[in-house]
């Protein structure tokens, strides 16, 4: 008996067979070929049910393993097993595969162990959104491809801007993090000052040295690479010297130079500090520079409360970026930018081409699109408004709460076993060491480092804060919790006493 596919074919064959010439019926007999063979590629009803079933049993188990597995794995050797050739797996091969290959090894970002860099989080909502999106395949470029997908996507925006004291007029983007996101500020800033040419060798920009390194890659990729950077002083806790950033001002203003940026940090990612954004905003004001400030990591503490005050002066800013996918714990592929000059971005952005034109109404919202180097533009906006809609704000704004207290609670136990730690942090980031009586204490911190790092059980990892090494936190991760501490804690001992068993002639302070 016939499929149902097969009697179709052969009616369509049969129609053609009668109405075309000859060769217009091996046209239509060699594309009905192909559809078959190309139907695989939308799985029945059936499949898509064991597909799901199949993957959703491997998120609960993976999901169950994360309390008890450890954050870590040094083994980093993988076989030549992702090869793509012409033979098929089934699907439980490849979750198998993905398991033991990629889940397995290096760091587990999903783990609430992972207190090393600054995590993306991975809430479980988000990726029910990225499989609506991925499912549907909404293209959010253009609000006439479409508009409940852009509106979303401004939605999301419009609810930034309010939380950082943006005007309404303002536009913005959402990205896929923090390096996009200070891109499309910086060409910004780059366009409103016209900074090209022979321009850029006497232009000024003024940051930390312990700014993030997306930016020096942004000054690069935007032709600014010749550009004059002037680095601050930074005060004990590694915040921007005002009094630095006016008394340079003044004295390149007298060389002929020409300032025209300062980016400041809202939460750096060596040491987490936070810089005096207000006082920073009215000397960039006094100036006529623009003001930059890079808030991806610590942007969203200024929902809490024990931190808002940190933010005052955020609001001054011509631009600003921050990542959803650190502060408000989504997986990885979604920063931010904001920006207050439309017109700075349209420069740089805005294009029509003539396969476009159906597009084209004035009486639309802005596109995303026409304000990032992104045409093909991913759905991303709903992995942070769905679970917004879902759970509401207060377990973000817990769970960021939760994290400072954690911070200082690992702080405090580090003490209390003979560990020296950095200043009082600004937000979740914070480093330590272990004092020893000779000159080796670098060496010796960064042999403890590697005991912690054969461990695995939490992961940390390692900075350098004026030349010293030290051993850095990052607290950020949903699943992060006291526990969580707890077994870093007994690692960081276990780890202590074979770096001193190592070391018999060094005593600590």
């Amino acid at each position: 008996m016939l499929s149902f596919k097969d009697t179709i074919i052969l009616s369509i064959s049969y129609i053609y067979a009668n109405s075309k010439p000859a060769m217009s019926e091996n046209l239509i007999q060699k594309i009905l070929e192909f559809q078959a063979v190309s139907e695989a590629l939308e799985p029945s009803e059936n499949e898509r049910g064991h597909y799901v079933d199949e993957v959703h049993e491997y998120a609960n188990a993976f999901l169950k393993d994360l309390k008890t597995s450890k954050a870590y794995t040094s083994d980093k050797e993988t076989p030549n097993v992702f090869k793509i050739s012409q033979n098929q797996k089934s699907l439980k091969e490849i979750l198998e595969l993905y398991a033991k290959e990629v889940a397995a090894k290096g760091i587990k970002p999903a783990s609430g162990g992972h207190i090393g860099y600054i995590p993306g989080g991975g809430i479980f909502t988000a990726a029910i959104a990225d499989f609506l999106a991925d499912v549907t395949n909404e293209y959010s470029g253009m609000y006439y491809a479409s508009p409940g997908a852009v509106t979303i996507e401004n939605e999301v925006i419009d609810w930034m801007k309010g939380i950082f004291g943006f005007p309404a007029t303002a536009i913005g983007n959402l990205t896929s993090g923090g390096s996009i996101a200070n891109l499309i500020a910086l060409t910004a800033a780059r366009d409103k000052h016209q900074i090209k040419n022979e321009k850029i060798i006497n232009s000024v920009i003024y940051m930390s040295p312990q700014v993030h390194h997306c930016i020096h890659k942004a000054l690069r990729i935007i032709g600014l690479e010749d550009v004059v950077v002037n680095y601050l002083e930074l005060d004990e806790n590694s915040r921007i010297n005002s009094e630095d950033l006016k008394n340079k001002i003044e004295a390149d203003i007298q060389r002929n130079l020409e300032p025209f940026m300062v980016i400041a940090s809202a939460g750096t990612t060596d040491t987490g500090a936070i810089d005096p954004l207000e006082t920073i905003g009215e000397i960039a004001k006094k100036n006529k520079l623009w003001y930059h400030v890079d808030a991806a990591y610590g942007g969203f503490f200024i929902l809490t409360e024990s931190k808002a005050s940190k933010f005052r002066g955020v609001e001054m800013a011509d631009s600003l970026v921050i990542d959803p996918h650190k502060g408000l714990f989504l997986p990885y592929g979604l920063g931010a930018v904001l920006v207050k000059d439309k017109a700075a971005v349209y420069h740089s952005h805005h294009y029509i081409a003539n396969y476009m034109q159906d597009a084209v109404n004035t009486n639309n919202p802005i596109n995303p699109a026409d304000v990032s180097p992104e045409l093909t533009k991913h759905f991303r906006g709903l992995r942070l408004w769905l679970p917004l809609q879902l759970h509401g704000l207060a377990p973000f704004v817990a769970c960021l709460e939760e994290k400072l207290l954690l911070t200082h609670y690992f702080r405090l136990r580090l003490i209390e076993i003979g560990f020296k730690v950095g200043p009082e942090p600004d937000l979740s980031v914070s480093y330590f060491w272990y004092p020893t009586k000779d000159d080796n204490e670098n060496a010796f911190n960064e042999q403890l480092m590697q005991y912690i790092h054969d461990d695995g059980e939490v992961y940390l990892s390692s900075t350098r804060i004026n030349g010293k090494f030290v051993i850095r936190i990052a607290i950020l991760s949903f699943r992060t919790k006291i526990e969580t501490i707890d077994r870093a804690m007994i690692m960081i001992d276990k780890a202590l006493i074979k770096t001193k068993q190592h070391n018999p002639i060094i005593n600590s302070k």
